[in-house]
């Protein structure tokens, strides 16, 4: 047998070659001390992913490869004290948790303001508990010798001493809007705690999963054509590729035309639950279509427009329908979709113009303006309950608080309207004028559709203009715009 030196790294290590029947004869007898090895040095971003890995295994219950983890990169989950302060807690420690919490003290980088914060609400978990217990006399001892000499928060200190009254528990849940003592109200807690506690002693719960769920959540907002449903729960998604929707899940593609109109269509909108169409003509009739997934068949004609129908609004239930015409008209109709019969046919006066609608979301009232001033609010037999005088309206939308609508004017503007204590305000103020415009559902978003200038979209919360879409050709007709998609995530416009 014959012995050669190798190198392995900075060790000398004997190694042996085999016979000449091809057998090793021999093993090396020295091997490599372990604490000469070197470990690798992380960066603090390699460190951090570490942890965040080690604490996701810890909560799919795989302690034991958490554990080894830890000890093969030599990284630290969490502060020892830090995970016994957390187990006091979840355990209803409490003397135990504050203990603790003076151990972590020189770590944290806050003023004594902000650890007094921490320990009230220690404390008012403690106190809570103690009052659904029945413990009347350690809850109030509690309150006097711990809560109060804290002196952070005297309103809540107050709002507590009421929860002494508390008759039963279900009363105690409800005034203190808390749910029990137990394992949830005290995750509650903790995290709550977190939000003081520094990531370097104690990661935030759950840090990966937020971390994976925010990743998603920017892959969908620059997903081009996202229009599925969102989903918060990242199961939804792989995380082994990039999220991607490809365009022909896009409705891009014409499924039917409707040809039954005999003169220019110049409106048209679907009902609430998506399952009609209503479209309005300038052969004096609106139709009423049945949308199905895979055909769209005429349901009934509301016809007796005489002047033309130029606009038209659902009810809320959908089972109304209000049908206004051009500016010579000085009527609304109101039908009843089911039955096919008109409701009512309102008119004030000869010389008024009544040429768009909105439904109040009671389903009870509805809202009538146009060009020459008139601006009503109805019931549905067309009685008048409140009007504006002098308002020339080009647009309005019913907010869902029900007392507040919209309506664009000739000043260029859209102005709120509240028909409970009769005020108005100023909400756009655009330099050309309106045509039309819409509401997003949640009523934060304004569609305009500004003459020679494009589309505009608003937030009318802030007050600001977000976006200029350009590219649409205004000449004559009056055009009108949406938001579309299942998340109205897209607009869409008609053009010239």
């Amino acid at each position: 047998m014959h012995r050669r030196r190798a190198h392995l790294g900075d060790v000398d290590v004997d190694e042996c070659e085999p016979s000449s029947n091809g057998e090793l004869l021999s093993a090396s007898k020295h091997k490599i001390p372990s604490n000469q090895a070197k470990q690798k040095t992380f960066t603090k971003f390699e460190e951090d992913s570490v942890r965040l890995i080690g604490q996701h295994l810890r909560g799919l219950g795989l302690n034991k490869s958490a554990d080894l983890l830890m000890q093969e990169s030599g990284c630290r989950l969490e502060h020892q004290s830090a995970i016994k302060f957390r187990e006091s807690i979840l355990s209803g420690e409490w003397d135990r948790a504050e203990s603790f919490l003076k151990e972590v003290r020189p770590f944290l980088d806050t003023s004594e303001e902000l650890l007094k914060k921490v320990k009230f609400l220690i404390l008012e978990q403690k106190f809570l508990e103690f009052v659904e217990c029945g413990k009347s006399v350690d809850a109030l001892r509690c309150l006097r010798s711990e809560i109060t000499p804290l002196r952070c928060n005297k309103e809540k200190i107050h709002r507590l001493c009421g929860l002494l009254m508390c008759s039963n528990n279900e009363e105690l849940y409800r005034k203190a809007k808390w749910n029990g003592k137990g394992q949830q109200s005290r995750q509650r807690l903790m995290e709550k705690i977190q939000e003081f506690l520094p990531s370097s002693i104690m990661l935030p719960p759950r840090r990966l999963y937020t971390l994976l769920c925010q990743a998603q959540e920017l892959q969908r907002n620059k997903c081009l054509y996202h229009n599925s449903q969102l989903d918060p729960n990242p199961s939804s998604f792989s995380l082994l590729t990039n999220h991607t929707c490809a365009r022909r899940q896009f409705p891009c593609e014409t499924k039917h035309i409707l040809t039954e109109h005999c003169d220019e269509v110049l409106f048209l909108r679907f009902s609430h639950d998506g399952t009609k169409l209503a479209t309005a003509s300038k052969d004096n009739t609106v139709i009423i279509w049945e949308v199905t997934e895979d055909d769209v068949k005429k349901l009934r004609v509301l016809d007796g427009h005489e002047l033309g129908a130029y606009y038209i609004s659902w009810s809320p239930d959908d089972q109304h329908l209000i049908v206004c015409g051009p500016e010579d008209c000085n009527e609304f109709c109101v039908w009843n979709i089911e039955t096919g019969v008109l409701r009512c046919r309102a008119t004030q006066a000869t010389e008024d113009s009544l040429t768009v609608c909105s439904w109040n979301p009671d389903g009870k009232r509805l809202y009538a303006g146009g060009l020459r001033g008139q601006f009503f609010q109805c019931d549905l037999d067309g009685d008048v309950l409140e009007q504006w005088e002098g308002v020339r309206v080009y647009g309005l939308h019913c907010l869902k608080d029900g007392k507040t609508v919209l309506a664009a004017d000739s000043h260029n503007r859209i102005r709120t309207y509240n028909f409970e204590d009769l005020s108005d305000n100023n909400l756009i103020q655009e330099d050309h004028p309106i045509m039309s415009f819409s509401v997003s559902d949640d009523g934060r978003h304004i569609l305009i559709n500004v003459a020679s200038q494009g589309l505009h979209l608003w937030d009318a919360k802030d007050r600001v203009l977000i976006r200029k879409y350009q590219g649409i050709t205004h000449g004559f007709y009056v055009i009108y715009s949406c938001f579309g998609g299942l998340n109205q995530d897209f607009i869409a416009s008609g053009s010239e």
